[in-house]
């Protein structure tokens, strides 16, 4: 843990909070809130898309939603199939191999930006767009925990 730490403080570039963890019991469905949740060497515990593969845990920024928002369409946390809504962080500048440390003990290897939109996508057939395409980011776990809404997420 101490290496850990250390990292930590001497890699820092950008701070940000969970604002939102969503999951599905069912792929293809939309993404409930929780207030919190476990993140297994699979992902997130009780999403229909966890399992042994890269694109384990989805992130989208608040400020992602607020563009779609803008666009006259009322969207919730996990709407877009997120499993994580991050606050205070612009998701865009990540990239490929960057690690994401969430509360005190998850850490997270980004491993894809953005994903091809399906064309059943309700958003997209609602306003003729949809941000997960550009904005949206992928993980695998390197590191499990709990995770909390409010946890600090931290862009190493």
């Amino acid at each position: 843990m101490f290496k850990f730490k250390k990292l930590l403080t001497t890699s820092m570039t950008s701070k940000g909070v969970v604002i939102s963890i969503n999951i599905s019991k069912k792929k293809g469905e939309q993404k409930s809130p929780v207030a919190y949740a476990n993140i297994t060497e699979i992902g997130l515990e009780g999403d229909a898309h966890a399992g042994d593969w890269h694109r384990q845990i989805s992130l989208l920024a608040e400020h992602s939603i607020e563009k779609m928002r803008g666009k006259g369409i009322e969207i919730k946390h996990g709407d877009f199939a997120e499993n994580i809504t991050v606050g205070g962080i612009t998701l865009s500048n990540v990239t490929i191999g960057q690690k994401i440390q969430i509360g005190n003990s998850v850490l997270l290897e980004i491993t894809q930006i953005g994903k091809e939109c399906h064309e059943s996508c309700l958003i997209r057939q609602t306003v003729g767009d949809c941000v997960m395409p550009r904005e949206g980011i992928f993980g695998k776990v390197i590191t499990g925990g709990a995770i909390r809404v409010q946890d600090k997420i931290i862009l190493l």
